[in-house]
């Protein structure tokens, strides 16, 4: 039988309220090129994050980590890839989803409120609001230790360009160049 939880320890430990959650907004290297900026809000385990500065609002995540990102019209994350399943609801608003098939073609399904997919690990993946407005996607990484992102060479370039760069544990840099 598992310990016994207070209502404050449950407060305290294992609720996350949207209101109080803090963004990042240096989430991922793919943040400092055009399109890509967005607020990651980390609420269960960091999972892929390269921010290494952000914490999430629930450090425990056994299983799966858990965001919500939030993106203005048109934005949203580049071609990226997981080790690990990434599934995507979102929450408002519609949310193209794309990724690449076998023959590195590009595929892309526009999920609306409350649909869900999940993206099997090792494909590369993206995501972009198609909606007028900003909006949410809920999103989780399967497994404790979800790894890093892998970015395709272009994106790591052009992020190179902006300042960013990733540290050679993942982690996001600003190096100044470019700006």
């Amino acid at each position: 039988m598992a310990e016994g939880w207070s209502r404050e320890r449950m407060l305290g430990e294992r609720v996350a309220r949207f209101d109080k959650l803090t963004p990042t907004r240096k989430s991922f290297v793919d943040t400092a090129v055009d399109g890509h900026q967005r607020d990651i809000f980390m609420v269960i385990g960091n999972g892929v994050n390269e921010d290494s500065g952000h914490r999430p609002a629930i450090e425990d995540h056994r299983d799966f980590a858990v965001g919500i990102i939030s993106a203005e019209p048109g934005h949203g994350a580049s071609l990226h890839l997981h080790t690990t399943i990434e599934m995507f609801m979102p929450l408002d608003g519609s949310w193209a989803i794309f990724w690449l098939d076998q023959n590195g073609d590009q595929q892309e399904v526009v999920l609306e409120k409350h649909d869900v997919i999940s993206v099997p690990p090792g494909i590369f993946r993206g995501f972009r609001n198609e909606s007028a407005e900003k909006a949410l996607l809920f999103a989780i990484n399967g497994n404790t230790d979800p790894g890093r992102v892998e970015w395709p060479q272009e994106m790591l370039d052009k992020a190179a360009a902006k300042g960013y760069a990733l540290d050679e544990n993942g982690n996001l840099l600003e190096t100044g160049a470019g700006q």
